[in-house]
């Protein structure tokens, strides 16, 4: 498997599980779903930044290139996730929210994973790396 599927397949899921769970959090709780939706983006974030992070100093050919290309799978599997998860667990939804799901939700999905890749590669690069004593 390409280094760009197991990345993308696993941020896409993982951003599809977060909104299935703010939504859940905003039916059964609507005062606390604010909180919850910036925690759950906070969860991406640092994932992205870590895997990036360990990808970078495990010297990850064309990191960039890998991570553009996880951000294109990981919206739209983020967008079926979400969407198929809400419709089970949540509230129902219908097929039609399979459209802005696929187009504006898995472009904002894309976005995300891609920002949050960028600077865990670059800090991978300038942590140093601990010396071995032999």
């Amino acid at each position: 498997m390409r280094g760009w599927l197991p990345r993308g397949l696993w941020t896409g899921v993982l951003h599809g599980g977060v909104q299935v769970g703010t939504g859940a959090v905003a039916v059964h709780s609507p005062g606390g779903s604010a909180a919850a939706r910036y925690a759950a983006l906070g969860l991406v974030v640092v994932v992205g930044v870590v895997w990036g992070a360990l990808d970078s100093r495990r010297g990850l050919d064309e990191g960039g290139l890998v991570w553009f290309s996880a951000a294109l799978v990981a919206g739209p599997v983020a967008g079926v996730v979400g969407v198929l998860g809400r419709s089970l667990l949540v509230d129902r939804t219908g097929v039609e929210a399979l459209g802005p799901a696929l187009t504006g939700g898995a472009a904002f999905t894309a976005l995300l994973v891609l920002v949050a890749a960028g600077p865990g590669l670059a800090l991978g690069r300038v942590v140093p790396r601990p010396r071995r004593s032999s």
